[in-house]
């Protein structure tokens, strides 16, 4: 996403890009095809609020600077309640075609094994950094680069669950449309089902770790099982919660409910949502068909966990995203220490911007800290401790605190409503240095 979103940006700014993809030369774990911009985990780019939530501002923020993937995100979008969604084949298609049709970038099917030392290079090589690129990172660093372990949902075919025991619902009724307000499948599960579940769930046989390895995991991304370890309870507080929703089928209220979204445009695939799993894969097939409604699902895709590495950016990064070790060199997404398609895309797209201004030799103006991208990006190479520094996803805690505002629960809609209509305005301030590319 990074990389797709920096070459876009800098190619718009009138500058040649070459844009370097090591598929499917090279594969990784986690990737199926050798598409630009897939997706590997979830196909959503969670909440569209950009009024009340940090990550639907990052939305605004980025088509305001005419983000690619954003812009295509919008153009794919299947319905997802109150969430941008996306079709993730017709996604990544669609960016491909984009960044191969355009004029000023060349696609490059080779693999980047070391630093370049001459020229203006953006790594964004996102969650899963070839080995020899992460030794040559680490020549340069001095330490190894940290690490965490990232899982991935399965995904199931729509026409293998059993709607007489599932029905089709957005939790609380959310949404714009009723295809909105349908747009997640749902399956209960009584008070027995769900411990008999969870058992099952915590004596599955999983994937180990290689020597040396550690389950560091990312909070936002933790497998299904690692959660149920925290307690009997916390799956159905969690992505079980049984909350805002009606089963037809029974007047009986669920105890739990496992959710699935539409994956793609057809309806003809589903996700399970917060299904992230380590679980062999035989072991997964056995568990998740103990969900009422599930029993006789076939998989499109079954889970699986990868290992995602990330730079300590406090350390290694300036404020223009510039390689300390190497000021020719610039990060982007996932590598710095962002985390979600968002957060990584959008670091992509002020390097881009950042990249093409000092090659014009133009001044690099500061990105506010009180708009969403430059909250992350302050994150990113300072407002985090480099010694405690993880993985983090954009939000309101970021931000500078605004005087007089109400602190607590009660004034939080409040609050939130202020910090989106000063960054729109500080972002919006920041793009009219664009000599007339300012989105309107």
């Amino acid at each position: 996403m990074a990389g797709c979103e920096a070459a876009w940006q800098a190619a718009n700014m009138g500058i040649q890009v070459t844009l370097y993809e090591m598929r499917p030369k090279v594969k990784t774990f986690a990737h199926q095809t050798e598409k630009l911009g897939e997706m590997v985990c979830s196909n959503s780019f969670r909440s569209n609020d950009h009024e009340q939530n940090a990550v639907g501002l990052l939305h605004w923020e980025m088509m305001r600077a005419n983000g690619l993937v954003i812009s295509t995100a919008y153009e794919h979008k299947l319905p997802a309640g109150g969430a941008l969604a996306v079709d993730r084949d017709e996604f990544a298609n669609s960016i491909t075609n984009k960044l191969k049709s355009h004029p000023n970038i060349k696609i490059s099917y080779e693999e980047v094994t070391s630093l370049p030392n001459e020229g203006k290079w953006i790594v964004a090589t996102g969650p899963l950094t070839s080995s020899k690129l992460a030794n040559s990172i680490v020549e340069f660093t001095g330490t190894e680069a940290l690490a965490f372990f990232d899982a991935i949902a399965p995904i199931v075919y729509f026409d293998s669950i059993d709607m007489s025991k599932a029905w089709m619902q957005s939790r609380y009724d959310k949404g714009e449309t009723e295809e909105e307000r349908t747009a997640y499948l749902n399956c209960p599960m009584t008070k027995e089902q769900y411990y008999k579940f969870i058992d099952a769930l915590l004596a599955a046989e999983k994937t180990e770790f290689k020597e040396g390895e550690t389950a560091n995991y990312f909070n936002g991304c933790l497998p299904v099982e690692v959660m149920a370890e925290r307690g009997l309870e916390t799956l159905r507080f969690g992505p079980m919660k049984p909350v805002g929703l009606t089963n037809p089928h029974s007047e009986e209220k669920p105890y739990a409910v496992v959710q699935l979204r539409r994956d793609n445009a057809l309806g003809t695939l589903y996700n399970i949502v917060g299904f992230q799993t380590k679980m062999k894969y035989g072991a997964q097939k056995e568990v998740l068909r103990m969900v009422p409604g599930l029993e006789k699902a076939e998989f499109a895709r079954l889970g699986g966990i990868h290992r995602n590495s990330f730079i300590n950016s406090p350390t290694l990064l300036d404020n223009q995203l510039r390689f300390k070790p190497r000021s020719n060199i610039r990060f982007a997404g996932q590598i710095t220490g962002v985390e979600g398609y968002v957060e990584s895309a959008s670091i992509g797209l002020l390097a881009g911007r950042f990249a093409s201004l000092e090659i014009f030799n133009k001044s690099i103006p500061e990105v506010p800290i009180n708009t969403a991208i430059g909250s992350l990006v302050n994150h990113i190479t300072g407002g985090a401790h480099a010694k405690t520094f993880q993985p983090m996803n954009v939000n309101f805690g970021l931000f500078p605190a605004i005087e007089g505002l109400k602190s607590g629960r009660k004034g939080r809609s409040d609050r939130y409503r202020a910090y989106t209509e000063r960054a729109k305005k500080s972002w919006s301030d920041w793009l009219s240095n664009f000599d007339g590319r300012k989105l309107t």
